[in-house]
């Protein structure tokens, strides 16, 4: 298993593996505690070599962690290095299937072997499918994940920093001819994103080429900006930071401009052979890709007509639940008309100015801090990383969702941060705002992930590992607790609340209408749009998600369903005895895990508890 910087990076808004998992099996009276012990010590220090071997070979996984290793390096992006590491992944494979005596293992390492065995067999398995995504696209591309991560991730904090981030300039061209090798091959598979893509990602990557030093304008690039703040901030002369920044801009001109240009001349070369067909259905066995995507998204058995028709029956139910709020607010007229009010009504957005924007920034971090002082409510575990609220950054605003979370560096270095996108403040009413703070950062992804980093009592590989049907689906579940603590006291507030529960619902119905039944991007929009309040940019952005990350969007309410329904059997089960903090120590402390792995812990703990 490959833990590459991507695929950390993608593990919150999409999983790469599944598991079909029974009871652990018990310990065979013939072992000794003593054999337990070293048995498990002993796998345990294989994971951790193997996880070191991982991060060794990935300069990027090593900054998003904090450390500076290889400070100065790229991750190998080329054909060979998927190829090798698909052949490691048998390797490992073989050994844990073949050298460790499973029955010899302590609870807690019997299912860190199950679920790394589960993982590799499923990377393995999906080698097959490795082509079947589009590495440049307006949710994630490399066009704006490599600005992003310099900006983001590469901190400066003295002058050998400095110099890194100019030999990581230096190396954007080299990377991009492995990037663009992958496109080219993806083309020969006959996979290319919908033509809708490209004007995107072709506008987006001549935006970083915007401003000095690629141009005669007065503005810096966002590169060089970013650059020249980081060593403005350095204690070392003028003359070191005017030559490091002189460094940069020759960087930028030799290798960022000619990646970039490369890269815009094969965009719009591939752009005219580029359809309007949308799903994956399209693609060679794109069905079966897509009903795989589904397996291991949701961690279920569930088919796409299952999840279309589960999407169908919760849009119903919480149509009613906003009808009576519609009533308890005395609208007069249909729910339509109701969703067209809270869409065009001034009194629910702040004013489209920079000084609206600072007010909705202002407010999510009043939310947010108000939910901190109520955390010992909810939690007995709590994260020592902190977290902050940040706007968007202006040159991926209009491509980036409404709102994401960045997780904090594990050794503690930087903060998690809760990104609120201010690029079109109608997108962003002032009712959703509590549930999309709750949900993005406390008690939502900031509490799963920042505690499952901070564990010590299991593996790394399980500490930065995903699933997304239970991170999402906590994530989902995070934005219910706060109303069951008296928070959305305003009818208006509560229906954001519903809004955006109904937003996930309508995403099992679209994602699996535009893979599996062959909806146009349209036909998606318009479900959206007749049947939730939001803004049809919001409609425009989630159905073009749907297209190039399909059946990652279906985990969100099916995580959330899960969760829920394992509370309330456990409520019902323990009676008084049950105490929600406890309960969220067992849906947390143990990292992420498939859903019905979940579904496990929390009968063991009802039947300890019993």
């Amino acid at each position: 298993m490959r833990l590459t910087y991507l695929k950390i990076l993608l593990l919150a808004i999409m999983a790469v593996y599944a598991m079909s998992c029974e009871k652990s099996p018990k310990q065979n009276s013939h072992h000794s505690p003593e054999e337990v012990v070293e048995t498990s010590k002993k796998l345990n220090e294989w994971f951790q070599q193997q996880f070191e071997k991982n991060i060794a070979r990935s300069p990027m996984s090593q900054t998003s962690l904090g450390d500076k290793t290889n400070y100065d390096q790229w991750d190998d992006f080329s054909l060979e290095r998927e190829k090798q590491d698909y052949e490691d992944a048998k390797l490992r494979l073989r050994y844990l299937e073949d050298s460790v005596h499973v029955d010899a293992l302590d609870k807690s390492t019997n299912l860190s072997y199950r679920l790394a065995v589960q993982q590799l067999q499923n990377e393995i398995t999906d080698f097959k499918y490795r082509l079947y995504d589009y590495p440049v696209n307006q949710m994630y591309g490399f066009h704006s994940r490599i600005p992003a991560f310099l900006i983001n991730m590469h901190q400066v904090s003295n002058k050998s920093d400095a110099e890194a981030y100019i030999a990581r300039l230096r190396g954007v061209d080299e990377m991009f001819d492995d990037l663009m090798a992958g496109m080219k091959e993806r083309e020969e598979a006959g996979i290319l994103p919908p033509k809708f893509v490209f004007p995107r990602v072709i506008e987006g990557s001549k935006n970083i080429l915007t401003g000095v030093p690629f141009d005669a304008t007065e503005k810096e690039s966002t590169l060089l900006n970013d650059f020249k703040g980081k060593v403005e901030l350095l204690e070392i002369s003028e003359t070191e930071k005017e030559a490091l920044v002189n460094k940069a801009k020759e960087a930028m001109l030799k290798s960022v401009k000619p990646a970039y240009t490369k890269l815009i001349a094969l965009l719009e070369d591939q752009q005219k052979r580029a359809t309007s067909d949308h799903g994956v259905w399209k693609l060679p066995n794109g069905l079966d890709f897509y009903n795989n995507a589904l397996v291991r998204t949701t961690t279920t058995g569930m088919t796409a007509e299952d999840i279309h028709d589960l999407g169908l029956r919760e849009v119903e139910r919480i149509h009613g639940e906003m009808n009576e709020i519609k009533k308890r607010v005395g609208f007069k007229g249909s729910l339509q008309e109701f969703f067209a009010f809270m869409k065009e009504d001034q009194q629910f957005y702040y004013e489209d100015s920079e000084k609206g924007r600072k007010a909705y920034m202002k407010e999510a971090t009043r939310i947010i801090d108000s939910m901190k002082g109520r955390l010992d409510e909810l939690f007995n575990t709590k994260p020592k990383a902190d977290m902050v609220v940040k706007q968007v950054e202006a040159f991926r605003e209009k491509s980036a969702g409404k709102a994401f979370y960045q997780q904090p560096a594990i050794d503690g270095s930087r903060p998690g941060t809760y990104y609120a996108n201010m690029y079109d403040i109608m997108a962003m009413p002032i009712y959703q705002m509590e549930a999309l703070a709750y949900h993005e950062g406390i008690p939502g992804h900031h509490m799963q992930i920042a505690i499952a980093q901070e564990l010590e009592n299991i593996p790394m590989f399980r500490k930065l590992g995903g699933y997304t049907a239970y991170i999402e689906g906590w994530g989902l579940y995070a934005e219910y607790i706060p109303k069951e603590m008296g928070f959305y006291s305003d009818p208006y507030s509560d229906f954001g609340r519903l809004a955006m529960e109904l937003w996930r619902a309508c995403r099992l119905v679209v994602d699996t209408g535009i893979h599996a039944k062959k909806w146009t991007r349209e036909q998606g929009i318009r479900y959206y749009t007749e049947n939730t309040p939001n803004a049809e940019s919001d409609a425009i952005k989630m159905v073009e998600r749907h297209i190039v990350l399909p059946a990652q969007a279906t985990a969100y309410k099916i995580g959330m369903i899960k969760i829920l329904e394992l509370r309330d059997k456990a409520k019902k089960k323990l009676g008084d005895d049950f105490d929600i903090r406890d309960f969220h120590d067992v849906v947390l402390t143990n990292g992420a895990v498939p859903l019905n792995v979940l579904e496990i812990m929390v009968d063991e703990w009802i039947a300890s508890k019993e």
